[in-house]
């Protein structure tokens, strides 16, 4: 199992898409609520949910890494999801112990990711019927097994057009959420023409049902300067109009405004503007190495008042 493109290609902020007409969302939580939600479990590390730092003045979201819609054999299977993240340490049992221990920990999966086995994975559905169905069931059980509270949106790779897409997922979330599977649902794009497309399409459609837009900002180029990413936000904010768009980093560095080059200075400045809605990190399985320290950095941030 691989993680998320480190190589993502890097294109020019997004002039070309409109901001959507659609109308902003209410708030789903409190305003004063502070959002810190970090990937875990797809470059097995060993990394457990309890190795992570949780301050519990936010409302954190743990995101397992991934549910892929591919058999072992790496090939597709029209939506019958199978767990690909490190359930031997992220195990359902896992999942309750961190849940009951700290009552402000909630428990997602995410969909789709950069590539399973070395293959890249596609969103690639035979028909909108049958994806959705198998998506719901698969899925379904999954959640319920795992005692989870929400999906995030990650594919990266696409084998049919937006409108298909924004179709399949949009009816997806409506059902989970409907059924009272899920309470909450995310996408996670980044500045890449066809990723912006399929994902705005999705949004202009169904941004109502998506509380949170775990924007890539470590898509940019490594040597993001503080204001350079302060436009992104702010860009994407537009093209993702009335969502909670939230500031992200790359535990390693290797792409985007690193912490050690001034992501909490943009954090601090967009908190001072009330447009900080939260933070999200590209991965536990690499901040383990380092301490967790820009894991604690984050939700002393978020937790501080301003």
């Amino acid at each position: 199992m691989s993680n998320m493109s480190q190589s993502l290609s890097s294109s020019s902020p997004f002039s070309s898409f409109k901001p959507s007409s659609h109308p902003p969302h209410e708030s789903k939580q409190p305003q004063q609520t502070q959002i810190f939600r970090e990937y875990i479990g797809a470059k097995f590390k060993n990394v457990k949910f309890s190795d992570v730092p949780i301050n519990p003045n936010v409302e954190f979201h743990f995101i397992l890494s991934f549910a892929i819609d591919y058999d072992t054999s790496s090939s597709p299977t029209n939506r019958k999801f199978n767990v690909f993240w490190d359930s031997d340490n992220l195990s359902p049992s896992q999942v309750s112990s961190i849940k009951n221990q700290h009552s402000n920990v909630r428990v997602a999966l995410s969909l789709g990711g950069d590539t399973v086995n070395s293959v890249y994975a596609y969103f690639k559905p035979s028909s909108m019927d049958s994806w959705v169905s198998n998506a719901v069931s698969s899925l379904t059980s999954i959640i319920q097994q795992y005692n989870l509270d929400g999906i995030d949106i990650n594919y990266e790779h696409f084998s049919a057009d937006p409108d298909t897409f924004s179709e399949c997922i949009g009816r997806l979330i409506t059902t989970l959420k409907n059924n009272g599977v899920i309470s909450f649902a995310s996408i996670a794009p980044f500045d890449d023409d066809q990723v912006q497309s399929h994902y705005l399409a999705l949004w202009k459609s169904y941004g109502d049902l998506i509380d949170y837009v775990n924007f890539q900002f470590y898509g940019y180029d490594q040597g993001t300067t503080v204001s350079q990413f302060i436009n992104y936000f702010k860009t994407q904010s537009s093209n993702y109009n009335g969502g909670k768009v939230l500031a992200s980093f790359i535990s390693d560095g290797s792409r985007g405004l690193s912490p050690e080059n001034g992501f909490f200075t943009a954090c601090d400045r967009l908190k001072s503007e009330q447009q900080l809605h939260g933070i999200f990190v590209w991965s536990a399985d690499d901040s383990k190495e380092i301490g967790f320290r820009y894991e604690e950095q984050s939700q002393n941030l978020l937790a501080t008042p301003h």
